[in-house]
Protein backbone atom coordinates (compact mmCIF):
# COMPACT_ATOMS: atom_id res chain seq x y z
CA UNK A 1 0.00 0.00 0.00
CA UNK A 2 1.06 3.53 -0.95
CA UNK A 3 1.29 6.26 1.30
CA UNK A 4 -1.77 7.93 -0.52
CA UNK A 5 -3.93 4.95 0.17
CA UNK A 6 -2.78 4.51 3.06
CA UNK A 7 -3.68 8.47 4.16
CA UNK A 8 -7.45 7.73 2.43
CA UNK A 9 -7.75 4.92 4.62
CA UNK A 10 -7.13 2.52 0.81
CA UNK A 11 -6.97 -1.53 1.67
CA UNK A 12 -7.05 -4.69 0.55
CA UNK A 13 -8.51 -7.59 2.42
CA UNK A 14 -11.12 -5.75 4.27
CA UNK A 15 -13.23 -9.21 4.54
CA UNK A 16 -13.01 -12.22 5.80
CA UNK A 17 -11.18 -14.60 2.88
CA UNK A 18 -14.55 -16.77 3.04
CA UNK A 19 -16.79 -13.82 2.33
CA UNK A 20 -15.25 -12.68 -1.24
CA UNK A 21 -16.60 -15.76 -2.88
CA UNK A 22 -19.75 -15.00 -1.75
CA UNK A 23 -20.00 -11.44 -2.72
CA UNK A 24 -18.47 -12.38 -5.91
CA UNK A 25 -20.36 -15.32 -6.45
CA UNK A 26 -23.15 -15.90 -9.65
CA UNK A 27 -25.30 -12.91 -9.41
CA UNK A 28 -27.95 -15.50 -10.73
CA UNK A 29 -27.64 -19.50 -10.46
CA UNK A 30 -28.93 -20.89 -12.98
CA UNK A 31 -31.90 -22.78 -13.39
CA UNK A 32 -31.99 -27.06 -13.21
CA UNK A 33 -32.89 -29.13 -15.93
CA UNK A 34 -36.57 -29.53 -13.74
CA UNK A 35 -36.75 -25.22 -13.07
CA UNK A 36 -36.25 -24.70 -16.72
CA UNK A 37 -39.16 -26.47 -17.84
CA UNK A 38 -41.15 -25.72 -15.03
CA UNK A 39 -40.66 -22.15 -16.67
CA UNK A 40 -41.17 -22.77 -20.15
CA UNK A 41 -43.97 -24.56 -19.62
CA UNK A 42 -45.41 -20.83 -18.36
CA UNK A 43 -44.73 -19.09 -21.86
CA UNK A 44 -47.85 -19.15 -23.87
CA UNK A 45 -45.67 -19.64 -27.10
CA UNK A 46 -47.48 -16.62 -28.76
CA UNK A 47 -47.65 -16.25 -32.37
CA UNK A 48 -46.75 -12.04 -32.25
CA UNK A 49 -44.26 -13.21 -29.52
CA UNK A 50 -43.77 -9.48 -28.38
CA UNK A 51 -41.11 -10.54 -26.66
CA UNK A 52 -39.17 -11.48 -30.25
CA UNK A 53 -39.97 -7.77 -31.00
CA UNK A 54 -37.69 -6.43 -27.94
CA UNK A 55 -35.01 -8.47 -28.97
CA UNK A 56 -32.50 -6.39 -30.27
CA UNK A 57 -30.84 -9.39 -32.49
CA UNK A 58 -34.94 -11.15 -33.03
CA UNK A 59 -34.45 -14.37 -31.35
CA UNK A 60 -36.88 -16.36 -31.66
CA UNK A 61 -38.14 -16.74 -28.19
CA UNK A 62 -41.15 -19.11 -28.39
CA UNK A 63 -39.25 -21.49 -30.41
CA UNK A 64 -35.90 -21.66 -28.22
CA UNK A 65 -38.59 -22.16 -24.95
CA UNK A 66 -40.48 -24.73 -26.43
CA UNK A 67 -37.69 -26.73 -27.58
CA UNK A 68 -36.82 -26.08 -23.90
CA UNK A 69 -40.08 -27.32 -23.21
CA UNK A 70 -40.19 -30.60 -25.15
CA UNK A 71 -36.17 -31.36 -23.86
CA UNK A 72 -34.29 -30.27 -26.34
CA UNK A 73 -31.74 -27.65 -24.69
CA UNK A 74 -29.49 -28.03 -27.58
CA UNK A 75 -31.98 -27.56 -30.34
CA UNK A 76 -32.98 -24.42 -28.24
CA UNK A 77 -29.23 -23.30 -28.02
CA UNK A 78 -29.15 -23.36 -31.88
CA UNK A 79 -32.12 -21.49 -32.12
CA UNK A 80 -30.46 -18.47 -29.86
CA UNK A 81 -26.90 -18.91 -31.96
CA UNK A 82 -28.69 -18.53 -35.37
CA UNK A 83 -29.66 -14.83 -34.38
CA UNK A 84 -26.84 -14.06 -31.23
CA UNK A 85 -23.64 -15.77 -31.30
CA UNK A 86 -23.39 -14.24 -27.64
CA UNK A 87 -26.07 -15.54 -26.23
CA UNK A 88 -24.25 -16.70 -23.30
CA UNK A 89 -23.22 -13.21 -21.96
CA UNK A 90 -26.19 -11.97 -23.45
CA UNK A 91 -28.65 -14.16 -21.28
CA UNK A 92 -26.51 -13.00 -18.32
CA UNK A 93 -26.13 -9.32 -18.47
CA UNK A 94 -28.57 -8.16 -21.18
CA UNK A 95 -31.19 -5.89 -19.27
CA UNK A 96 -34.09 -8.65 -19.91
CA UNK A 97 -36.45 -6.79 -17.39
CA UNK A 98 -36.59 -3.70 -19.97
CA UNK A 99 -36.63 -5.81 -23.07
CA UNK A 100 -37.88 -9.08 -24.12
CA UNK A 101 -39.71 -9.74 -20.45
CA UNK A 102 -40.88 -6.61 -19.66
CA UNK A 103 -43.52 -6.76 -22.87
CA UNK A 104 -44.03 -10.59 -21.87
CA UNK A 105 -47.96 -11.40 -21.60
CA UNK A 106 -46.88 -12.75 -18.39
CA UNK A 107 -45.92 -9.45 -16.92
CA UNK A 108 -48.81 -7.66 -18.23
CA UNK A 109 -51.53 -10.16 -17.07
CA UNK A 110 -49.61 -11.32 -13.45
CA UNK A 111 -46.54 -9.21 -12.81
CA UNK A 112 -44.53 -11.87 -13.53
CA UNK A 113 -42.87 -12.58 -16.92
CA UNK A 114 -41.30 -15.64 -18.00
CA UNK A 115 -37.49 -15.82 -16.82
CA UNK A 116 -36.51 -15.85 -20.42
CA UNK A 117 -32.89 -14.45 -19.57
CA UNK A 118 -32.25 -17.95 -17.30
CA UNK A 119 -33.91 -19.80 -19.66
CA UNK A 120 -31.34 -18.53 -22.66
CA UNK A 121 -28.50 -19.14 -20.03
CA UNK A 122 -29.97 -23.07 -19.37
CA UNK A 123 -29.69 -24.15 -23.24
CA UNK A 124 -26.69 -22.21 -23.83
CA UNK A 125 -24.83 -23.41 -21.12
CA UNK A 126 -25.84 -26.45 -22.30
CA UNK A 127 -24.10 -26.24 -25.75
CA UNK A 128 -21.09 -24.87 -24.45
CA UNK A 129 -20.62 -27.65 -21.88
CA UNK A 130 -21.25 -30.20 -24.49
CA UNK A 131 -18.90 -28.14 -26.79
CA UNK A 132 -21.49 -28.55 -29.55
CA UNK A 133 -20.87 -26.38 -32.67
CA UNK A 134 -23.74 -25.56 -34.96
CA UNK A 135 -22.07 -23.91 -37.51
CA UNK A 136 -19.45 -25.00 -40.31
CA UNK A 137 -17.76 -23.35 -42.43
CA UNK A 138 -18.08 -22.90 -45.92
CA UNK A 139 -15.50 -23.47 -48.60
CA UNK A 140 -12.69 -20.89 -48.55
CA UNK A 141 -13.84 -17.69 -50.49
CA UNK A 142 -10.56 -16.39 -50.63
CA UNK A 143 -11.20 -13.18 -49.25
CA UNK A 144 -9.71 -11.43 -46.77
CA UNK A 145 -11.42 -9.12 -43.62
CA UNK A 146 -9.91 -7.49 -40.96
CA UNK A 147 -11.79 -7.13 -37.93
CA UNK A 148 -10.87 -3.96 -35.78
CA UNK A 149 -11.69 -4.94 -32.22
CA UNK A 150 -12.32 -8.45 -30.14
CA UNK A 151 -15.29 -7.08 -28.48
CA UNK A 152 -19.34 -8.41 -29.05
CA UNK A 153 -19.71 -6.32 -32.52
CA UNK A 154 -16.04 -7.83 -33.64
CA UNK A 155 -16.50 -10.92 -33.07
CA UNK A 156 -20.07 -11.60 -33.80
CA UNK A 157 -18.70 -10.25 -37.43
CA UNK A 158 -15.89 -12.61 -37.53
CA UNK A 159 -18.06 -15.29 -36.47
CA UNK A 160 -20.97 -14.78 -39.15
CA UNK A 161 -18.29 -14.30 -42.04
CA UNK A 162 -15.93 -17.23 -40.79
CA UNK A 163 -19.10 -19.44 -41.21
CA UNK A 164 -19.95 -17.86 -44.94
CA UNK A 165 -15.97 -19.59 -45.86
CA UNK A 166 -13.87 -15.65 -45.07
CA UNK A 167 -10.62 -15.47 -43.21
CA UNK A 168 -10.80 -12.87 -40.65
CA UNK A 169 -8.16 -11.36 -38.90
CA UNK A 170 -9.05 -9.79 -36.12
CA UNK A 171 -7.37 -7.25 -34.48
CA UNK A 172 -7.06 -6.01 -30.65
CA UNK A 173 -5.68 -3.20 -28.32
CA UNK A 174 -6.35 -5.37 -25.09
CA UNK A 175 -3.91 -8.71 -24.35
CA UNK A 176 -7.24 -10.90 -24.07
CA UNK A 177 -10.51 -10.91 -26.38
CA UNK A 178 -13.91 -9.87 -25.28
CA UNK A 179 -13.99 -6.27 -25.50
CA UNK A 180 -16.55 -4.59 -22.35
CA UNK A 181 -17.31 -8.30 -21.83
CA UNK A 182 -13.97 -8.94 -20.39
CA UNK A 183 -12.90 -5.85 -19.17
CA UNK A 184 -15.86 -3.65 -18.42
CA UNK A 185 -18.74 -5.77 -16.74
CA UNK A 186 -18.82 -6.62 -12.81
CA UNK A 187 -17.60 -9.98 -11.42
CA UNK A 188 -20.44 -11.31 -9.64
CA UNK A 189 -22.42 -11.11 -13.29
CA UNK A 190 -19.99 -13.57 -15.37
CA UNK A 191 -17.90 -15.42 -12.34
CA UNK A 192 -15.65 -18.51 -13.24
CA UNK A 193 -14.08 -17.21 -16.88
CA UNK A 194 -17.25 -17.09 -18.54
CA UNK A 195 -16.40 -14.54 -21.00
CA UNK A 196 -13.06 -16.17 -22.17
CA UNK A 197 -14.53 -19.54 -22.09
CA UNK A 198 -17.65 -17.80 -24.78
CA UNK A 199 -14.87 -16.18 -26.59
CA UNK A 200 -13.15 -19.46 -27.28
CA UNK A 201 -16.55 -20.97 -28.23
CA UNK A 202 -17.11 -18.61 -30.69
CA UNK A 203 -14.23 -18.70 -32.08
CA UNK A 204 -13.80 -22.62 -32.23
CA UNK A 205 -15.82 -22.47 -35.98
CA UNK A 206 -12.20 -21.60 -37.39
CA UNK A 207 -11.26 -19.42 -39.97
CA UNK A 208 -10.47 -16.59 -37.41
CA UNK A 209 -6.68 -15.29 -35.96
CA UNK A 210 -6.61 -13.43 -32.95
CA UNK A 211 -3.77 -10.58 -33.13
CA UNK A 212 -3.58 -9.16 -29.93
CA UNK A 213 -2.04 -5.85 -28.08
CA UNK A 214 -2.24 -4.30 -32.05
CA UNK A 215 -4.05 -0.86 -31.26
CA UNK A 216 -5.90 1.01 -34.63
CA UNK A 217 -3.56 4.09 -34.71
CA UNK A 218 -0.90 2.61 -33.22
CA UNK A 219 0.62 -0.77 -34.12
CA UNK A 220 -1.69 -1.00 -37.19
CA UNK A 221 -3.48 1.77 -39.20
CA UNK A 222 -6.87 2.11 -41.29
CA UNK A 223 -5.50 2.95 -44.38
CA UNK A 224 -2.97 -0.21 -44.45
CA UNK A 225 -5.98 -2.74 -43.46
CA UNK A 226 -7.90 -1.39 -46.44
CA UNK A 227 -5.09 -2.16 -48.66
CA UNK A 228 -4.21 -5.28 -47.52
CA UNK A 229 -7.89 -6.48 -46.81
CA UNK A 230 -10.96 -7.07 -48.88
CA UNK A 231 -12.98 -5.22 -46.74
CA UNK A 232 -12.50 -3.78 -42.84
CA UNK A 233 -14.93 -3.74 -39.86
CA UNK A 234 -14.63 -1.70 -37.07
CA UNK A 235 -15.56 -2.69 -33.69
CA UNK A 236 -13.38 -0.86 -31.13
CA UNK A 237 -15.68 0.42 -28.64
CA UNK A 238 -14.70 3.74 -27.10
CA UNK A 239 -11.55 4.34 -25.91
CA UNK A 240 -12.18 7.85 -24.31
CA UNK A 241 -13.47 9.07 -21.06
CA UNK A 242 -15.81 11.45 -20.31
CA UNK A 243 -14.13 14.26 -17.98
CA UNK A 244 -15.57 15.54 -14.88
CA UNK A 245 -15.23 19.27 -14.68
CA UNK A 246 -14.78 20.02 -11.42
CA UNK A 247 -11.78 21.30 -8.88
CA UNK A 248 -9.86 18.30 -7.46
CA UNK A 249 -10.87 15.67 -10.07
CA UNK A 250 -7.99 14.27 -10.84
CA UNK A 251 -6.39 14.47 -7.14
CA UNK A 252 -5.11 11.08 -5.65
CA UNK A 253 -8.67 8.65 -5.30
CA UNK A 254 -10.31 10.15 -8.23
CA UNK A 255 -10.45 7.05 -10.37
CA UNK A 256 -12.45 6.13 -14.01
CA UNK A 257 -14.96 3.84 -13.11
CA UNK A 258 -14.33 1.34 -16.24
CA UNK A 259 -10.44 1.39 -15.89
CA UNK A 260 -11.08 0.23 -11.84
CA UNK A 261 -13.68 -2.30 -13.25
CA UNK A 262 -11.52 -3.95 -15.85
CA UNK A 263 -8.04 -3.87 -13.45
CA UNK A 264 -10.13 -5.84 -10.35
CA UNK A 265 -12.10 -8.38 -13.68
CA UNK A 266 -8.37 -8.82 -14.45
CA UNK A 267 -7.17 -9.70 -10.85
CA UNK A 268 -6.57 -13.37 -9.81
CA UNK A 269 -7.29 -12.99 -6.37
CA UNK A 270 -10.15 -10.15 -5.65
CA UNK A 271 -9.49 -9.54 -2.29
CA UNK A 272 -6.40 -8.45 -3.15
CA UNK A 273 -7.62 -5.31 -4.74
CA UNK A 274 -7.71 -1.99 -2.57
CA UNK A 275 -10.97 -0.47 -1.59
CA UNK A 276 -11.39 2.76 0.00
CA UNK A 277 -13.65 3.03 3.27
CA UNK A 278 -16.13 5.77 2.30
CA UNK A 279 -16.86 5.69 -1.89
CA UNK A 280 -18.62 7.89 -3.93
CA UNK A 281 -20.18 6.32 -7.12
CA UNK A 282 -20.85 9.31 -9.63
CA UNK A 283 -23.17 8.23 -12.83
CA UNK A 284 -26.33 6.98 -13.13
CA UNK A 285 -25.38 3.75 -15.45
CA UNK A 286 -24.71 0.56 -15.69
CA UNK A 287 -21.08 1.19 -14.79
CA UNK A 288 -22.04 3.11 -11.95
CA UNK A 289 -23.82 0.41 -10.39
CA UNK A 290 -21.25 -2.34 -11.25
CA UNK A 291 -18.24 -0.22 -9.85
CA UNK A 292 -20.28 0.57 -6.64
CA UNK A 293 -21.87 -2.96 -6.10
CA UNK A 294 -18.38 -4.07 -6.22
CA UNK A 295 -16.91 -1.75 -3.76
CA UNK A 296 -19.27 -2.73 -1.12
CA UNK A 297 -18.32 -6.39 -2.05
CA UNK A 298 -14.69 -5.73 -1.57
CA UNK A 299 -15.31 -4.35 2.12
CA UNK A 300 -16.23 -0.54 1.82
CA UNK A 301 -18.39 0.64 5.05
CA UNK A 302 -20.49 3.53 2.99
CA UNK A 303 -21.09 3.40 -1.02
CA UNK A 304 -23.14 6.40 -2.58
CA UNK A 305 -24.53 6.37 -6.17
CA UNK A 306 -24.67 10.26 -6.87
CA UNK A 307 -26.47 10.77 -10.23
CA UNK A 308 -27.39 14.09 -11.06
CA UNK A 309 -30.74 14.02 -12.49
CA UNK A 310 -33.95 12.49 -10.96
CA UNK A 311 -34.47 8.68 -10.45
CA UNK A 312 -37.21 7.96 -13.52
CA UNK A 313 -34.06 9.37 -15.83
CA UNK A 314 -31.46 6.67 -14.70
CA UNK A 315 -29.91 4.79 -17.40
CA UNK A 316 -29.27 1.88 -15.10
CA UNK A 317 -32.88 0.12 -14.83
CA UNK A 318 -35.01 0.02 -11.93
CA UNK A 319 -33.86 -3.27 -11.52
CA UNK A 320 -30.10 -2.95 -11.28
CA UNK A 321 -30.85 -0.52 -8.85
CA UNK A 322 -32.55 -2.57 -6.48
CA UNK A 323 -29.79 -4.68 -7.03
CA UNK A 324 -27.69 -2.12 -5.58
CA UNK A 325 -29.82 -1.39 -2.89
CA UNK A 326 -29.99 -4.72 -1.23
CA UNK A 327 -26.38 -4.86 -1.63
CA UNK A 328 -26.16 -2.11 0.61
CA UNK A 329 -25.20 1.06 -1.71
CA UNK A 330 -27.12 4.17 -0.90
CA UNK A 331 -28.28 6.08 -4.30
CA UNK A 332 -28.62 9.99 -4.27
CA UNK A 333 -30.63 11.84 -7.01
CA UNK A 334 -30.44 15.33 -7.89
CA UNK A 335 -26.90 15.14 -7.31
CA UNK A 336 -24.60 17.60 -9.46
CA UNK A 337 -20.76 17.79 -8.48
CA UNK A 338 -19.65 20.79 -7.92
CA UNK A 339 -15.91 20.92 -5.97
CA UNK A 340 -13.55 17.59 -4.39
CA UNK A 341 -12.35 18.30 -1.23
CA UNK A 342 -8.53 17.23 -1.22
CA UNK A 343 -6.43 17.49 2.06
CA UNK A 344 -2.91 16.53 1.48
CA UNK A 345 -2.95 16.13 -2.15
CA UNK A 346 -5.74 13.37 -1.74
CA UNK A 347 -9.84 13.16 -1.94
CA UNK A 348 -11.47 13.84 1.62
CA UNK A 349 -14.60 14.22 0.03
CA UNK A 350 -16.90 15.87 -2.63
CA UNK A 351 -19.22 18.24 -2.93
CA UNK A 352 -22.71 18.77 -4.75
CA UNK A 353 -25.64 21.38 -5.48
CA UNK A 354 -28.62 19.67 -5.05
CA UNK A 355 -31.48 21.80 -5.83
CA UNK A 356 -29.82 24.85 -4.81
CA UNK A 357 -28.82 23.56 -1.77
CA UNK A 358 -24.54 22.55 -1.10
CA UNK A 359 -24.75 18.64 0.27
CA UNK A 360 -20.93 17.77 1.05
CA UNK A 361 -20.05 14.01 1.39
CA UNK A 362 -16.79 12.20 2.86
CA UNK A 363 -15.15 10.26 1.03
CA UNK A 364 -11.85 9.01 0.30
CA UNK A 365 -12.30 7.48 -3.29
CA UNK A 366 -14.36 8.65 -6.14
CA UNK A 367 -15.18 6.87 -9.08
CA UNK A 368 -16.42 8.54 -12.14
CA UNK A 369 -18.69 6.67 -14.06
CA UNK A 370 -20.10 9.23 -16.45
CA UNK A 371 -19.54 7.98 -19.71
CA UNK A 372 -17.30 6.84 -22.31
CA UNK A 373 -16.27 8.66 -25.70
CA UNK A 374 -15.41 7.80 -29.19
CA UNK A 375 -11.77 8.79 -29.78
CA UNK A 376 -11.74 9.77 -33.99
CA UNK A 377 -7.80 9.92 -33.71
CA UNK A 378 -7.45 6.36 -33.64
CA UNK A 379 -8.46 6.48 -37.17
CA UNK A 380 -5.52 7.30 -38.08
CA UNK A 381 -5.36 10.50 -40.60
CA UNK A 382 -8.85 9.13 -41.94
CA UNK A 383 -10.91 11.22 -40.03
CA UNK A 384 -11.67 13.38 -42.81
CA UNK A 385 -12.60 10.59 -45.14
CA UNK A 386 -14.92 8.76 -42.42
CA UNK A 387 -17.81 11.14 -41.78
CA UNK A 388 -18.85 11.07 -37.77
CA UNK A 389 -22.46 11.40 -36.48
CA UNK A 390 -22.84 12.75 -33.03
CA UNK A 391 -18.61 12.21 -32.45
CA UNK A 392 -18.96 8.52 -33.16
CA UNK A 393 -18.99 7.19 -36.33
CA UNK A 394 -21.80 7.71 -38.97
CA UNK A 395 -23.09 4.10 -40.95
CA UNK A 396 -26.32 3.22 -43.07
CA UNK A 397 -28.16 0.90 -42.04
CA UNK A 398 -26.29 -1.94 -42.98
CA UNK A 399 -23.15 -0.53 -40.85
CA UNK A 400 -21.19 0.86 -43.57
CA UNK A 401 -19.15 4.14 -43.37
CA UNK A 402 -18.80 6.76 -45.92
CA UNK A 403 -15.03 4.81 -46.52
CA UNK A 404 -15.49 2.45 -49.49
CA UNK A 405 -14.43 -1.03 -47.75
CA UNK A 406 -14.98 0.03 -44.21
CA UNK A 407 -17.94 -0.97 -42.21
CA UNK A 408 -18.63 -0.22 -38.35
CA UNK A 409 -21.08 -1.54 -35.92
CA UNK A 410 -20.91 -1.01 -31.53
CA UNK A 411 -20.46 1.08 -29.09
CA UNK A 412 -17.98 3.11 -32.01
CA UNK A 413 -21.32 3.78 -33.92
CA UNK A 414 -23.88 6.13 -33.50
CA UNK A 415 -26.68 4.06 -34.08
CA UNK A 416 -27.35 2.12 -30.82
CA UNK A 417 -27.97 2.34 -27.38
CA UNK A 418 -24.72 0.89 -26.00
CA UNK A 419 -25.87 -3.07 -24.85
CA UNK A 420 -23.75 -5.98 -25.43
CA UNK A 421 -27.08 -7.21 -27.37
CA UNK A 422 -27.12 -4.36 -29.94
CA UNK A 423 -23.37 -4.85 -30.75
CA UNK A 424 -24.36 -8.37 -31.51
CA UNK A 425 -26.86 -7.42 -34.19
CA UNK A 426 -24.67 -4.66 -35.49
CA UNK A 427 -21.40 -7.01 -36.29
CA UNK A 428 -23.60 -9.74 -37.34
CA UNK A 429 -25.98 -7.45 -39.87
CA UNK A 430 -22.72 -5.66 -41.23
CA UNK A 431 -21.06 -9.24 -41.72
CA UNK A 432 -24.16 -9.90 -43.86
CA UNK A 433 -23.79 -6.51 -45.87
CA UNK A 434 -19.85 -7.19 -46.38
CA UNK A 435 -20.58 -10.89 -47.78
CA UNK A 436 -23.03 -9.41 -50.03
CA UNK A 437 -20.06 -6.72 -51.34
CA UNK A 438 -17.74 -9.76 -51.43
CA UNK A 439 -19.77 -11.98 -53.67
CA UNK A 440 -21.22 -9.33 -55.90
Amino acid sequence: MNADQQARDVKAGRLDPDAYSDLFSDLHPPLDGHEAHVEADRCYFCYDAPCMEACPTSIDIPMFIREISTGNPLGAAKTIFEQNIFGGMCARVCPTETLCEEVCVRETAEGKPVKIGLLQRFATDAAMAAEKQFFTRAPSTGKRVAVVGAGPAGLACAHRLAVKGHDVDVYEAHPKAGGLNEYGIASYKTPDGFAQAEVDYITAIGGITMHYEKALGAEISLSQLSADYDAVFLGMGLAGVNALSIDGADADGSLDAVSWIGDLRQASDVSTVPVGRRVVVIGGGMTAVDAAVQAKALGADEVTICYRGPKERMKASEYEQEIAKVRGVSIRYGMNPKSMIVEGGAIAGITFDRGGETVTIACDEVMKAIGQAFVPDSLNGSGETIALDGGRVAVDEEGRTSMAKVWAGGDCVNAGDDLTVTAVSQGRDAAESIHSALSA
